[in-house]
């Protein structure tokens, strides 16, 4: 059993980092920062405080929220944090829980 944190990032599917759809960049900033893995969710409908997203059939552009999710050591999350900040700014919640690897690998020597 190993002891790892769970990093959640709420978006919108249509929001950009540069000339970038911000979820696809931020699963590249982990991959390339060496973070176990990622997985990117898209919802049907939500809302925040940036109003409620939901498929609007009348519009070319759907505004679905989207959730990027990855596992890893408190250390490795912690690093890559200012990273996600700074891709962030005033788009998107970041949430951090603890959690408990069973089965799979996360890249450390030992259990924690």
């Amino acid at each position: 059993m190993i002891k790892v944190k769970i990093l959640r990032i709420y978006l919108r599917e249509g929001d950009k980092f540069k000339d970038d759809v911000m979820y696809k960049h931020i699963v590249k900033i982990l991959k390339k920062e060496g973070i176990s893995g990622a997985t990117v969710y898209k919802g049907i409908c939500g809302y925040g405080v940036r109003g409620i997203a939901e498929m609007d059939i009348f519009r070319l552009s759907i505004n679905l929220p989207v959730v990027v999710e990855c596992i890893d050591t408190e250390e490795n999350i912690n690093r890559v944090l200012p990273k996600l900040y700074e891709i962030l700014k005033d788009n998107g919640l970041i949430t951090i829980i603890d959690g408990y690897v069973y089965k799979g690998e996360i890249h450390v020597g030992e259990d924690k």
